[in-house]
């Protein structure tokens, strides 16, 4: 499965403010939301992203979060995928460097971000598509022919 196949599920909504507004409008997004993750932009430009773990870093170090901008607390640079990354390298994409969100870009353009809970979700449908397929499989197999085992 690839990410543009995620993408397609619907449920990739990307919730995007730029790195001049505040800790304080962050905050306000991520709870109406309901969402852990912000895409950061400067116009059409990926900036950065602010998960929940910068938000709570940045209210413990600095409790002035009215004026405090996005961006002295974004992940700059944050590590992307393309719409034709593999599902298994965007998961370990993810588990090496810990990242819980990765924005989706195509030719410096955002389409989306994906989530580790996207991730299992994808990797859930796909295992139940390959057990439905091995069962129907199973289930019309010819009569009186053996299945070839194969002990290479």
């Amino acid at each position: 499965m690839l990410v543009r196949e995620m993408l397609d599920f619907g449920e990739t909504e990307v919730h995007t403010l730029s790195p001049r507004q505040t800790l304080a409008d962050a905050l306000a997004m991520m709870a109406e939301r309901h969402v852990g993750v912000l895409v950061v932009m400067e116009g059409e430009t990926l900036a950065g992203m602010l998960t929940h773990r910068e938000l709570i870093s940045a209210i413990h170090a600095r409790r002035d979060i009215e004026n405090a901008p996005i961006g002295d607390f974004m992940i700059k640079n944050p590590i992307t995928a393309s719409p034709d990354t593999h599902l298994n390298d965007l998961r370990r994409l993810m588990v090496v460097n810990r990242s819980r969100y990765i924005p989706v870009l195509e030719d410096g353009k955002l389409k989306g971000a994906v989530s580790f809970l996207d991730v299992a979700k994808a990797v859930l449908e796909e295992q139940d598509l390959e057990n439905r397929m091995l069962k129907q499989y199973i289930r019309h197999w010819p009569e009186g022919e053996e299945p070839q085992q194969s002990f290479g």
